[in-house]
């Protein structure tokens, strides 16, 4: 499959609900429509994980991320202005609903303190598949819950493989790091927390 058929459907597969394993600029990761309570779901299905706890997105821009959450820190857009490396930012006040409304986040993608983590993607693939989306994405390792993360396709587990509805092929790996991105809390006042390094 060339490029562009690749993102056409991985894009076609996330419109309709359903689940994609993807190149990330971290690690492989599993998604789906961060707006879409079914779709997310049946990601949490899939790595047999609690639904308590809460899922990375990726949005393309901040502009995006400004759509999701009631106010995007100042420190926040500074972070992102100077960032060179894979930076998932936990916003407070995401704004969600249980009623699957294309402007709000699926619940269960946000976190019990009304937190959500969000990153724009270093990989040009894959900030034009959630620009194209136009929606955030959950970007989840594609593991299954407790065990060791998969640095690159070839360690993914075959029943991951095999439970999503669109893997894209290795082709489209051109910019993933094999590592886990940094991942910051950052409050309203300018106050930051590193939660990994």
């Amino acid at each position: 499959m060339k490029p562009e058929e690749i993102l056409t459907k991985a894009l076609e597969t996330l419109r309709q609900g359903g689940t994609i394993l993807y190149p990330t600029d971290t690690v492989w990761g599993l998604g789906c429509d961060a707006t879409n309570a079914a779709a997310v779901a049946r990601i949490f299905e899939i790595k047999q994980r609690a639904d308590s706890k809460s899922l990375v997105l990726l949005a393309s821009d901040l502009d995006m991320v400004a759509k999701y959450v009631k106010q995007v820190p100042e420190m926040a857009v500074e972070l992102v202005e100077v960032n060179d490396a894979p930076m998932t930012i936990i916003y407070p006040d995401a704004i969600s609903s249980e009623t699957g409304d294309k402007w709000h986040l699926a619940a269960s993608v946000v976190a019990q303190d009304g937190s959500v983590g969000i990153r724009i993607p270093l990989a040009d693939w894959c900030r034009q598949l959630v620009f194209k989306l136009g929606r955030p994405i959950v970007s989840t390792s594609a593991n299954i819950s407790g065990e060791p993360t998969p640095k690159r396709f070839s360690e993914i587990p075959q029943e991951i493989k095999d439970a999503v509805d669109f893997v894209v092929p290795p082709s489209a790996d051109t910019q993933s790091t094999g590592k886990a991105s940094q991942i910051l809390k950052v409050g309203l006042r300018g106050e930051i927390e590193i939660i990994r390094k």
